[in-house]
């Protein structure tokens, strides 16, 4: 089994940063895309950021310039530097990977969701 594990979610005020963390643990032979999504109330989840096992990364529109993801495969991590918050980027954040269990086993696994809230 393989469990997600974020952190770093928390309040702060708009033009704030926050950096959020996801390890993975468990049965982990490799793991393919790595990424960020998030779920605002009364909304459907959108993917934030998303990252590959090559380092190949891609932003939605509105948090290109403000946030970076990026990954550390060696302690099984991926990484969201969320910088100039809005209020409009208060949500939960879920982590998601591609876990492979041996080279022809892999599926997608979700973190708990981390809260994140931007205001004054």
């Amino acid at each position: 089994q393989v469990q997600l594990v974020e952190s770093g979610g928390g309040l702060v005020q708009p033009g704030g940063s926050l950096r959020l963390s996801c390890a993975a643990s468990g049965n982990i032979f490799s793991i393919n895309d790595m990424g960020w999504y998030r779920q605002a109330p009364g909304k459907q989840r959108e993917l934030v950021a998303a990252i590959s096992a090559v380092y190949r990364r891609n932003y939605v529109d509105s948090v290109k310039g403000r946030f970076t993801i990026s990954r550390d495969n060696a302690m099984k991590k991926v990484h969201l530097q969320m910088n100039s918050l809005e209020p409009e980027d208060t949500a939960v954040y879920y982590c998601n990977a591609d876990v492979c269990a041996s080279w022809n086993s892999c599926k997608g696994y979700w973190g708990q969701g981390t809260q994140v809230t931007v205001s004054s």
